[in-house]
């Protein structure tokens, strides 16, 4: 989803009204817009808790704005009405999601609406969580608040496509990222793969980290690439996600980077193998959690691992290789998106191909993708799609 800058928002007069009672579309999505930037600040801190955005306005001017920053702190319409202070009477709040009517961490926002004497309330999106689901909009409405929602309702929705899937299928939102050739190839026969793209596209990916919540990779990617799955945006900004490494039975050595790498982020490794064993214990030495996960197949059975890491209060998980896992979350349905940078190189028949054995015997059984979009990134092409 495109968003518009702060700058060129703040730069853009809203449409006026025709009269300040009127609702009118075209200055609540103004508006709106504001509340979604705002949002988008979140993203990769909140969970398990949804990313949403709130702006304050009143007499046709923002006189406050907030986000929230992470679970167990103040929401955003919480922190906008106290930036607004006793300024919030009379106002107009905007929201990307319906407000609470639930004590959580935290109290109801509901309440805090109510209380700050709020005339009008517009949000976008409808909250799936049951302790939610109109509720707050039934309590301020009883309590003379005006109610108007659905406005950039699918904008809206985009950005919290993570927590509306755990909140509905109690798993994740999966998204596959890999750099292939033009002819979708990861690495050549010898395994050589630095590097496909280029510094712009692996700029870009450094970014996605920063807005995910987990970071998901198999052995074969650890053993082959030495990874550190680490985010490293200019300046040293950027937030570590959580890493996990599928390694069914513990072939691998805790030696590895992304074992040894100094992060506030957690390492985990997911296997097959007794946690309190002596494969385990040379990883939990070194810090490194195991999670024993179920087995299919012999190997870690990957809808398990995902509900694991859900209930672990995660909503966006990134898988970043190799051909195997890759192949895996697509033969089993549990993949929500793709992001595939293409580079424009070509390696041959010998190349490894990124997506695996598929099992596609005939074109009617191939995998379809939709909502297909492309951008450029130096001399790269990031094709983005649902699953």
């Amino acid at each position: 989803m495109r968003l518009l800058t702060r700058a060129r928002l703040e730069a853009t007069r809203a449409p006026r009204a025709k009269r300040a009672a009127d609702f009118d579309r075209a200055v609540a999505e103004f508006f709106m817009r504001i509340a979604l930037e705002e949002a988008a600040k979140g993203l990769g801190r909140t969970s398990p808790n949804p990313v949403v955005g709130a702006v304050l306005v009143k007499g046709g001017r923002i006189i406050a704005r907030g986000y929230h920053k992470k679970a167990g702190t103040a929401h955003a319409e919480v922190v906008a009405l106290e930036a607004a202070g006793a300024k919030a009477k009379g106002a107009d709040l905007y929201t990307t999601l319906e407000p609470c009517d639930h004590y959580g961490r935290t109290p109801p926002c509901s309440l805090a609406i109510l209380e700050a004497g709020v005339r009008r309330v517009i949000s976008a999106s409808s909250d799936p969580n049951p302790k939610v689901s109109g509720k707050g909009i039934a309590r301020m409405r009883r309590g003379g608040v005006k109610v108007l929602t659905g406005v950039l309702a699918d904008e809206a929705d985009k950005l919290n496509r993570p927590f509306f899937k755990v909140m509905r299928t109690g798993l994740p939102w999966v998204t596959l990222k890999a750099a292939v050739t033009l002819d979708g190839k990861l690495a050549t026969a010898t395994g050589d793969s630095r590097w496909v793209t280029g510094e712009s596209a692996r700029a870009w990916v450094h970014r996605l980290r920063d807005s995910v919540d987990v970071i998901l990779v198999g052995a074969n990617t650890v053993r082959k690439d030495d990874p550190k799955l680490t985010t490293r945006l200019p300046g040293g900004g950027g937030k570590d996600p959580l890493r996990v490494v599928v390694d069914s039975h513990l072939r691998l050595s805790p030696g590895y980077t992304v074992f040894t790498q100094r992060s506030p982020a957690r390492t985990v490794i997911a296997t097959l193998e007794d946690p309190e064993g002596r494969k385990a214990r040379r990883f939990l030495a070194q810090g490194v959690e195991v999670w024993q996960v179920r087995q299919k197949n012999d190997r870690v059975d990957l809808k398990a691992l995902l509900r694991r890491i859900a209930k672990s209060g995660l909503n966006h998980v990134l898988v970043e290789g190799g051909a195997e896992l890759y192949g895996s979350f697509l033969r089993e349905h549990l993949a929500d998106a793709l992001a595939l940078f293409l580079a424009p190189k070509l390696i041959g028949a010998p190349g490894l191909s990124w997506a695996g054995d598929l099992g596609v015997k005939e074109m009617a059984q191939a995998v379809a993708v939709k909502d297909l979009t492309f951008e450029r990134y130096g001399e790269d092409m990031l094709l983005q799609a649902l699953l």
